[in-house]
């Protein structure tokens, strides 16, 4: 868990761009993984829909979010991001959030200033928390780290409510308490982006989402120029998903069976592969297959 942490703060502050894709999984997070990426966010709003199938609206408790998001950790070889909403309550309920997820295995967390319940970042409608308390409520996150390298993914949804000085005022305060990344949710355009990445002093991220308020022409390149630290991109994945079940199971009504659409599968042992079947197969030939030779039960 430590060498997570402290890979993903390397790519945080490295100089080149760290793209995270959001996963809701662990399928998603092994098909990250084996496409190259160092890192992969769960997404909160996406792991709510696929597993409790009901909107980003503080439905799902601390202990859904943390055991979901370390199910995903543990079964990866890169650092996953989780993500703790509000903090689940005040700054106590986010020390205790932290010390879970760290516990859990996620290598960092996201923290937001919106009030509970909170909204998608990409929709109208968001309340802040005060400033003082959702200061307090980073501090709090970054005292509860066992690990100092353990990531403090500090959002301010301020963008869509007070405006640009609002995001620098409480990016550089959140800093100060002890976060690792400032994230400026709900970015619209180039120049706002360019104005976070020089007022805020430290590592900016932002998110891209396809259909959302992201600018939808923004590159990877250029979010490297202007300087941006970190970009997710939390709806990919799931809007991906979606569109490919929904074309073959249409697929699948005009077929009739269970050929005819043979180019939309991965195939069974792609399947297979991701889950690690392999090596279960070898970890049967190593201990069971004495017993399987005599006849023996192994449950006996």
């Amino acid at each position: 868990m430590g060498a997570k942490a402290g890979r993903l703060r390397e790519l945080i502050e490295g100089p080149e761009l760290l793209v995270m894709p959001g996963v809701f999984d662990v399928v998603s997070g092994r098909l990250v993984e084996d496409a190259g990426f160092a890192a992969a966010q769960v997404s909160g709003a996406n792991l709510i829909v696929a597993h409790l199938g009901v909107p980003d609206y503080s439905i799902a408790s601390m202990g859904e979010m943390v055991a979901l998001s370390g199910l995903i950790a543990r079964r990866l070889d890169i650092p996953v991001m989780g993500d703790a909403d509000t903090g689940f309550g005040n700054a106590v309920n986010a020390y205790l959030a932290v010390r879970a997820f760290e516990e859990a295995g996620v290598a960092g967390v996201n923290i937001e200033d919106q009030v509970m319940p909170k909204r998608c970042g990409h929709l109208d409608g968001k309340v802040l928390a005060p400033y003082d308390e959702a200061v307090t409520r980073i501090a709090a996150a970054a005292d509860a780290r066992a690990d100092s390298d353990f990531v403090i993914n500090a959002r301010t949804d301020a963008l869509g409510v007070d405006g640009i000085d609002e995001v620098i005022r409480r990016g550089n305060a959140f800093l100060e308490a002890g976060a690792t990344l400032i994230f400026v949710e709900g970015v619209d355009s180039e120049e706002v982006i360019r104005a976070a990445v020089r007022g805020i002093d430290g590592p900016v991220g932002i998110n891209l989402v396809e259909g959302g308020k992201s600018p939808q022409d923004m590159t990877f390149d250029k979010l490297q120029e202007i300087g941006v630290a970190r970009v997710s991109l939390p709806s990919t994945l799931m809007q991906a998903s979606i569109q490919a079940m929904t074309t073959v199971l249409d697929r699948v009504k005009e077929a009739g069976g269970i050929t005819g659409y043979e180019e939309l599968l991965c195939g069974f042992g792609v399947s297979q592969r991701l889950v690690g079947s392999a090596e279960l197969r070898e970890l049967e030939a190593r201990y069971l297959s004495g017993l399987r030779d005599t006849g023996e039960d192994a449950g006996t």
